[in-house]
């Protein structure tokens, strides 16, 4: 017997609703952009518009994503990106250097030096989510749109950087401070080659990071990976049972898509179901009923991990579809059932133990469920962290310990806990350029009164001295970077290149 339901419920538009935490330290009032600035800015966006457009498809065709076992020296895609980068610098006049996984391009001889840092790597995609190959610049499915994978997330920031630079070389501007950009090609995946490089490398005094939002970001919450194994165990029972429960793509990403098989169904249990499936809004259930084997699939919204607010994440919302029942500890019910108890709908992790916790500046602590491992024997659950300042690693980890055991040994489970990845939350305090950048943005966008910001996301500028981020995301705009539907828009693009040229011609006149 094969009997099919679809059930699809109303779309949710989610709006982005970003907490904008500021620091009552900033004041723009006193700073005025000077002539050359505003007039190399205005030159930028005249001359170059398409030229940008052309630059960042030749970026975004290259599938920069990692891959095991391969280096930045013999991943032939990223061989390719680095060849290219180093073509179009050339072209506009720069000097070029490549250290392997940090390729640098210069503009001037100064001895003091302006650096602005980026990243050519890219998460990975699933390309049947998209409308076109995201490696191909798409521009005219959605008119106004710049699709592709990278181009919020980095690539865009690569191109706007260095026109900027461009026009800055063609006006001829006397600058006091060389322009260096930084291009690490392993930011998404790892950070020990940076981390490395910088140990042997002088590095610029003043930095801005383009990998994050506007107006300026002065606070990082701490990444962290909760990881917990459920084993796999046969069941005997004539009762309905879970035999399978996946979700999830990369750890750095809100899941869209989950799905779940439950054995001995029946017709009474897939009307339960669907009814309780159509009171869900901004997630779609599949639900298909062959002979006794009921499986469901969720469909979200993917997000970066650092904004879950801003997506839809399918694998909760499938285990609570599934939560009107307690399930035999069999491995995939065991994860349900954790889940539902643990984490929920939630987005802070008020329901795991103790171990929600907030800052009055960085925000709340953020906890998602983002991929399901599967192995042979066993189930992996990783959980993402974005934590703030307020605690310290070891008490957190004590508090995850506690929360897993105290759930062991109320319901006879066996959920084990492997090692935890818990990072540090970031604060810049004393960078010196900060009432310049806000200058910079509240003279293009009309926001008079905008202050440093705290984000979710962890970004490069911990590493660099002086570092704050300075886009390319606007405020109150949903970051797509990591989404499944990556763009900026093109008028996006073209502010980024007004301001970034407007930055740099500041700082390295100063």
């Amino acid at each position: 017997m094969l009997k099919k339901f679809t059930l699809l419920s109303a779309t949710l538009v989610l709006s982005s609703l970003l907490s904008l935490s500021f620091s009552a330290s900033a004041n723009t009032k006193s700073i005025q952009l000077s002539q050359a600035a505003k007039t190399t800015a205005d030159y930028a966006v005249a001359t170059y518009q398409d030229d940008m457009v052309e630059g960042l498809r030749a970026l975004v065709k290259h599938n920069t994503v990692a891959k095991k076992g391969l280096t930045v020296d013999n991943n032939p895609a990223h061989i390719a990106f680095k060849a290219e980068l180093k073509k179009q610098a050339q072209t506009l006049g720069f000097d070029y250097s490549d250290d392997g996984y940090v390729v640098v391009i210069g503009l001037g001889k100064q001895k003091e030096r302006v650096g602005i840092i980026t990243h050519g790597d890219v998460q990975p995609v699933n390309p049947k989510k998209w409308h076109k190959s995201p490696f191909e610049l798409d521009t005219s499915s959605e008119p106004g749109r710049l699709i592709g994978r990278g181009t919020e997330d980095d690539k865009g920031p690569i191109i706007s950087a260095l026109y900027a630079m461009k026009a800055i070389k063609d006006k001829n501007i006397v600058l006091n401070k060389r322009i260096e950009l930084y291009v690490y090609m392993a930011e998404e995946s790892d950070w020990a080659p940076l981390e490395a490089y910088i140990k042997s490398h002088q590095l610029p005094e003043t930095n801005i990071t383009l990998d994050a939002e506007y107006p300026v970001v002065t606070a990082e919450k701490g990444y962290g990976t909760i990881k917990l194994v459920f084993n796999k165990q046969e069941t005997a029972t004539i009762y309905p049972y879970i035999s399978e429960f996946t979700g999830g793509f990369f750890g750095s990403q809100i899941p869209e898509d989950a799905s779940a098989t439950i054995e001995n169904a029946n017709l009474v249990l897939l009307e339960r179901l669907m009814r309780k499936a159509g009171r869900y809004q901004g997630i779609s259930f599949d639900l298909e009923l062959k002979d006794s084997s009921l499986t469901i699939k969720a469909l979200g919204k993917s997000a970066h991990s650092s904004k879950p607010d801003e997506g839809v994440n399918a694998i909760p919302y499938l285990a609570d579809l599934l939560s009107s029942t307690r399930w035999v500890n069999n491995g995939p019910g065991t994860l349900v059932n954790f889940i539902n108890d643990n984490i929920g709908l939630g987005l802070e992790g008020k329901k795991f133990g103790h171990i929600a916790y907030q800052d009055d500046f960085m925000g709340p602590m953020t906890v998602a469920p983002t991929v399901i491992k599967q192995a042979e024997k066993s189930i992996e659950l990783n959980i993402n962290l974005r934590r703030p300042q307020g605690k310290s690693k070891q008490q957190l980890s004590d508090e995850i310990h506690q929360a897993v055991q105290n759930w062991n040994n109320k319901f006879d489970a066996d959920v084990q806990e492997l090692e935890h990845y818990i990072g540090d939350p970031f604060v810049q305090k004393d960078a010196p350029h900060i009432d310049t950048l806000l200058a910079v943005f509240s003279h293009y966008t009309g926001i008079k009164d905008a202050k440093p910001i705290a984000i979710g996301g962890g970004t490069n500028s911990r590493l660099f001295p002086n570092a704050v981020s300075f886009g390319p995301s606007m405020p109150n705009t949903a970051y797509t970077g990591h989404s499944e539907h990556e763009f900026i828009t093109m008028a996006q693009f073209v502010l980024n290149l007004k301001m970034y040229t407007a930055v740099l011609v500041e700082l390295a006149q100063q």
